[in-house]
């Protein structure tokens, strides 16, 4: 499955996906049309499915126009049916349904939105997990829980090492600069703020990014590891407290 980062506003990514084998083409999140009918018109593709990881505006807003001129099929949450506009398919937790020769799974995500949920592409091993997950960091809790996003967090962290990780903005560098406050004994940490800070400076995405590098460096997937536990003085914690206080330390951060 091809796989294109189509930018806008300030920092979103849309995600514009092509099976080639059926020829079907879709996109995630598309919170502005523009910048995605310039890239199908650019490619000659027709758009045949719009998925949508949650409500917020600038995941959305691009859908009226798009289906309007390309008439996909809408897919997105059943917990947000009522303030999804324009919604064909609606599905929750556990379901699947296909893409071309892809199998697409349905996980819910609580806690960014209540009606959260991510899309695993199970052949391409490729995620597109919204705002829950961002390459070093995890979305804000508007509307959940730090146990119901501790709960999705280790959802994902389940998944296999390999599945490439989409998520909905390029925050990466700022997330890492939070992420040494918290972990400062993790080399790969380390390592990965140095790429990350290169693939910056060369005005490149940090997009995709990996469950395993994710498990190895994001401190928002390591809230019951010893040495993340001990930096925010909360040794031998319970997980969900830990995550609790490295999600308040990245809300006030400024760095």
């Amino acid at each position: 499955m091809e796989v294109i980062l189509v930018p806008a506003f300030a920092d979103n990514y849309i995600y514009v996906l092509r099976d080639a084998a059926s020829g079907k083409v879709g996109v995630v999140d598309p919170g502005d049309a523009a910048p995605v009918l310039a890239e199908l018109e650019r490619r000659g593709w027709a758009l045949t499915h719009i998925f949508l990881t949650h409500h917020h505006d600038d995941h959305i807003g691009g859908v009226a126009a798009l289906k309007a001129r390309h008439r996909p099929t809408v897919i997105g949450a059943r917990a947000d049916a009522h303030r999804i506009p324009d919604l064909d398919v609606a599905l929750g937790d556990g379901d699947r349904t296909v893409f071309g020769g892809q199998t697409v799974r349905v996980m819910a995500m609580p806690g960014h939105t209540s009606g959260h949920i991510a899309f695993w592409f199970q052949e391409a091993e490729s995620l597109f997990c919204g705002d829950t997950l961002f390459a070093l960091g995890c979305g804000r809790l508007f509307e959940g829980t730090p146990a119901q996003m501790w709960e999705s967090l280790q959802s994902l962290r389940a998944l296999t090492d390999a599945t490439r990780v989409y998520c909905g903005h390029e925050y990466t560098l700022s997330n890492a600069r939070f992420a040494v406050t918290v972990d400062p004994g993790n080399g790969a940490l380390q390592e990965r703020v140095e790429e990350v800070v290169a693939l910056r400076e060369r005005g490149q995405p940090t997009i995709p990014s990996t469950i395993g590098v994710e498990r190895r460096t994001n401190p928002f997937l390591r809230a019951d590891d010893p040495g993340v536990q001990a930096a925010v003085g909360l040794e031998g914690a319970p997980p969900v407290e830990v995550f609790a206080e490295l999600r308040r330390r990245k809300d006030h951060f400024r760095g």
